[in-house]
């Protein structure tokens, strides 16, 4: 999914990596970053910094993300959800896809997207162009069952 979604992100012009999952445009990179699971307070410390991995020949440098993906392949806990709701800094920059019910019979994402990234938009697009991916708010979820 990635792999095609980086091969559309170069036909638009934007600079991606053979083996990392980040696009670069605009002097900023836009990490893609895969999990099962991951405990509220790692997430929060992941956030608060993130940063990539950017090859160089042989070597390697690490730089300041400005927009960090987060795909799930199975449900974040509630309580995750609610972090980056109620954390202004976390929510404009952490975007949350919940990819666990794509191979179900209706494919569904439930997203928390309150970034400004142009590729993460395009991420969005992507999914439901290529794949028939249906979106749902994770804000009304969450509202839904407080």
């Amino acid at each position: 999914m990635i792999r095609c979604f980086k091969d559309e992100c170069r036909s638009l012009g934007w600079k991606t990596s053979e083996h990392e999952d980040w696009v670069h445009i605009d002097n900023q990179y836009h990490i893609f970053l895969w999990t099962r699971a991951i405990h509220p307070s790692t997430f929060k410390k992941i956030a608060r910094a993130p940063r990539c991995a950017v090859r160089e020949g042989v070597s390697y440098r690490v730089v300041d993300a400005a927009y960090t993906a987060w795909l799930f392949s199975e449900s974040p806990l509630e309580e995750l959800m609610k972090a980056v709701m109620d954390d202004q800094n976390l929510a404009k920059n952490a975007a949350i896809y919940d990819l666990s019910r794509l191979h179900s019979s209706e494919p569904i994402c439930v997203k928390l997207n309150f970034t400004g990234s142009r590729v993460f938009r395009e991420f969005e697009n992507f999914l439901q162009k290529k794949w028939g991916i249906k979106f749902k708010s994770a804000q009304d979820i969450v509202t839904a069952e407080v």
